[in-house]
């Protein structure tokens, strides 16, 4: 019969692969999440987790105001807020744009 040690080791393997396959990724995702969430600031644009799209017009604790339309603003609180554009990003998207349009316009002459 073999040891109790024996018999042991190979659940401790499964403990330690599914450790570091599946907690510790899981971990650091919400990390970076909360990370990104903690960073909103007023002019950010944000989604939710519902997928509306819109700019950060107020910052509160727990709560932000988000414009998405002209003049229609709406409370959503900071948990369900899936993903942020940061200006500065948003910014360079739109010079990428550019650049490419006119090498597609430059392409097509």
């Amino acid at each position: 019969a073999p040891s109790p040690v024996a018999q042991l080791v190979p659940f401790i393997l499964v403990v330690v692969i599914f450790y570091f396959l599946m907690i510790r990724p899981q971990q650091k995702r919400y990390r970076d999440h909360k990370t990104m969430v903690e960073g909103v600031a007023r002019g950010d644009e944000v989604v939710t987790g519902g997928g509306i799209i819109g700019k950060v017009t107020k910052v509160e604790d727990e709560v932000l105001q988000v414009e998405i339309a002209d003049g229609v603003v709406v409370k959503t609180a900071r948990a369900t807020i899936s993903n942020v554009m940061k200006k500065e990003a948003k910014k360079e998207s739109k010079a990428k744009g550019q650049v490419t349009s006119k090498k597609k316009i430059a392409n097509d002459n």
